[in-house]
């Protein structure tokens, strides 16, 4: 399995600059000593100092100690027809790419493309699948670095969030639909991370599906780069009111489920 993209010690960094509270302010509000609170973001496991944090920061304190402890990872999903996920390592960073396509048809959506996208098109390729679609979930570079060669490759139409740019693509909004076969693709805006950021919901495969690029990651959360509030809201409001078998395709990490991360994210555990 992939591993967790971050660790309790991440969460907290990623929540202490979202909330604009210094590492003084922190520790003085939490209890702690500045020592304490750094080596707890350096990744030194203290169950107490972790509990005293996490009230400050609105972070749930069991969630944040089992994965400080490396007690919870997702569960392993079982491979279905229809879904498939890419990971290739950007500059010493792995980043995902998914490729999802209907079984009578044969029509294939690539989201994203990571930095590499030669083993998406060996398996469209090996499964006889035509890409009519590259859905971009945000303009970062990890994101979309071999976009030129999958659509040269594939010769599918491009679509960008609205508030981001990619040269060629053409720009979306939130609430629109796309078609494969039986499978219905709708847009919604969950953007905080970057300024336009976009999940995918996916119906017609044999689950749910929610394609959320640095949303959401297992157990974390894109940083709030624009907004950390607004990143918040978003996936409370947009991806985590799906249903809890709903399969959670992150931009970086394991895939994970709505269900899971309800009770497991630390940003997020208690509040639905």
């Amino acid at each position: 399995m992939i591993p967790l993209e971050d660790n309790a010690g991440d969460i907290v960094g990623k929540a202490q600059r979202g909330l604009r509270i210094s590492d003084s302010q922190l520790a003085e509000k939490a209890g702690i000593s500045p020592d304490q609170l750094r080596k707890v973001r350096d990744g030194k496991f203290d169950e107490a100092v972790l509990r005293a944090i996490a009230p400050v920061l609105n972070l749930d304190a069991n969630a944040l100690v089992d994965l400080g402890e490396d007690k919870w990872k997702p569960d392993k999903l079982e491979n279905f027809s229809g879904l498939a996920q890419f990971n290739t390592s950007f500059g010493g960073m792995a980043v995902n790419s998914y490729l999802v396509w209907d079984g009578e048809t044969k029509n294939a959506a690539a989201f994203d493309t990571g930095a590499d996208c030669a083993n998406m098109l060996r398996l469209a390729s090996k499964e006889n699948l035509s890409t009519k679609l590259i859905l971009l979930t945000h303009a970062h570079a990890d994101h979309v670095a071999d976009l030129p060669r999958l659509r040269e490759e594939t010769g599918a139409k491009v679509f960008v969030p609205a508030r981001e740019s990619v040269p060629g693509a053409e720009p979306i909004e939130e609430g629109k639909h796309f078609r494969l076969g039986n499978i219905d693709i709708e847009t919604r805006l969950t953007w905080g991370h970057s300024p336009g950021g976009m999940t995918f919901v996916v119906i017609g495969l044999a689950r749910p599906v929610a394609i959320v690029g640095d949303s959401l990651f297992a157990g974390s959360m894109g940083g709030g780069n624009v907004s950390y509030e607004d990143a918040i809201r978003n996936n409370l409001e947009k991806i985590l009111t799906l249903p809890d078998e709903t399969i959670i395709c992150p931009g970086h990490g394991p895939m994970t489920t709505v269900g899971e991360e309800k009770k497991h994210n630390p940003f997020f555990a208690g509040r639905i």
